[in-house]
C-alpha cells in the first residue's frame, strides 16, 4: 500500500527503481495532500535512479534529519529549536536550492522588524548555516550552501558582580535559589549542570564532583573540585531528595533563571545581570585572585582558549614582571642627560643611550 495511516497522519511507502524502501510521514491528515506528497517524492527518486538527477530536499525534511542526528549530542538543542521556529515561516516548504542570499536576507529583515537584537538574529542564522553546511558537506543534499551574512554586533563586556553586590543579591534570593547561586559562585558550573546535579555525581569525602560528558557543553567530562563553600552548600541539601541535589518543596528544581530570580535582582538593585553571569563572576574572581588562564580553562570546562581570554584584562599579574623589568635599567645621570641634550637627543635619547 502506497498510502496508509498512523493515527490521524498519512504515511507514504514505496520502492525506488534501485530497490530502496522509502517509508516517510506525509505530516498531514488530508489524503489528497498526502497523495501529492507521495507522487512528488516517488518522481524525485525515479529521476535520481533513472536519469542521474539528485533528489531535491525541502527545508523541513532537512531540519528533521538534523534534529534527529543532534539528539543527545548538543546541550543547547532547546535554544536551537527556538531559533528554528522563528525561521520556520520563511523557510518552510522551500527546497534547499531555493534558499539563497536573498531569502536569508529577507529572513534577517523579518526578525529585525520584530524588535530583536542583532545578536539574537545571529544566533538564528548560525543554526540555519550549520544545517545548510551539513546538508552540503555530509549528506550531499545541496550542491553548495549559500553564504550566510551575519550582522555586526557590539562586543559585550563581561558582566560580573563585586563581592558586596553578590552578598546583597544572595540576601534577596529565596533559600533554594540562594543555595544554587552560592554553589555556582563556588564552582562556576552552568545553570543546567547545577539544576540537574545528582548525588551520584558528588563525592564529599574527596571534596569533588563531576559533570558527565553528555551533560557538558563541550561534550567532555568536567572534574569539579569543591571548596569549603561548595561543600557547605551540599551538606545543607543532604536528606532533601534521594537523587537530586537542589530541590524546592521536596521536588527537583527545573529552572533557576525564573521570576523569583528576576524579582530578587530588582530588590538588590542589580541591573543587566543573568543567571549565567554568576559563572562570569566566578571566573572573574578567579582571575583577580591570580588563577592562571590555562587552569581556569580546565576548571570551567571550556574547549576554546579564546573563551577564557575574555577575563585576561581583569588581572595584570602575568604581565607585572615584564613591566617591572624596566625598573632594572640603571638611572640616568645628570651628565648623561646634559650630553644627550647637547647632541640633540633630549632626555629620551640619553635614556636609551644608557
Amino acid at each position: 500500500m502506497s498510502l496508509y495511516k498512523r493515527g490521524k497522519t498519512w504515511w507514504v511507502r514505496f520502492s525506488t527503481p534501485s530497490g530502496q524502501q522509502i517509508c516517510r510521514s506525509a505530516k498531514t491528515a488530508n489524503r489528497r495532500l498526502a497523495q501529492e506528497y507521495h507522487d512528488r517524492l516517488k518522481a524525485d527518486h525515479w529521476r535520481a535512479s533513472m536519469l542521474g538527477e539528485k533528489p531535491r530536499h525541502k527545508w523541513e525534511e532537512t531540519v528533521e534529519r538534523w534534529l534527529t542526528e543532534k539528539q543527545g549530542e548538543k546541550v543547547s538543542l532547546e535554544n536551537d529549536i527556538y531559533h528554528l521556529r522563528r525561521a520556520h515561516a520563511w523557510l518552510y516548504g522551500k527546497y534547499l536550492d531555493e534558499i539563497d542570499r536573498d531569502v536569508l536576507d529577507e529572513l534577517t529583515k523579518s526578525r529585525l522588524s520584530d524588535g530583536v537584537s542583532n545578536t539574537t538574529v545571529n544566533r538564528m542564522l548560525e543554526v540555519v548555516r550549520a544545517i545548510l553546511r551539513r546538508a552540503e558537506r555530509e549528506w550531499g543534499w545541496l550542491e553548495r550552501a549559500p553564504h550566510v551574512r551575519m550582522l555586526t554586533q557590539p562586543k559585550r563586556r563581561v558582566r560580573w558582580l563585586a563581592r558586596e553586590e553578590a552578598v546583597r543579591l544572595l540576601a534577596e534570593l529565596p533559600d533554594h535559589l540562594a543555595a544554587m547561586a552560592r554553589f555556582t559562585l563556588a564552582t562556576g558550573l552552568r545553570e543546567a549542570n547545577v539544576v540537574g546535579l545528582e548525588w551520584s555525581q558528588v563525592d564529599l569525602s574527596r571534596r569533588c564532583a563531576w559533570v558527565h560528558a553528555d551533560q557538558a557543553k563541550a561534550r567532555k567530562a568536567i572534574p569539579v573540585p569543591l571548596n569549603a563553600e561548595a561543600v557547605l552548600v551540599l551538606r545543607q541539601q543532604m536528606g532533601k531528595h534521594s537523587s537530586r541535589v537542589f530541590t524546592y518543596k521536596g521536588l527537583p528544581v527545573t529552572k533557576a533563571n525564573n521570576h523569583a530570580w528576576r524579582k530578587a535582582l530588582v530588590r538588590a538593585g542589580i541591573d543587566d545581570f543573568r543567571w549565567h553571569d554568576l559563572r562570569h563572576t566566578w571566573a572573574s574572581w578567579h582571575v583577580q585572585q591570580g588563577t592562571p588562564l590555562h587552569v581556569l580553562q580546565e576548571l570551567g570546562g571550556w574547549s576554546d582558549y579564546s573563551m577564557v581570554r575574555r577575563y585576561a584584562h581583569l588581572s595584570v599579574r602575568h604581565l607585572a614582571e615584564y613591566a617591572d623589568s624596566l625598573c632594572k635599567i640603571r638611572p640616568v645621570s645628570t651628565n648623561s642627560v646634559q650630553l644627550g641634550k647637547e647632541q640633540g637627543k633630549g632626555e629620551i635619547g640619553a635614556f636609551i643611550s644608557n
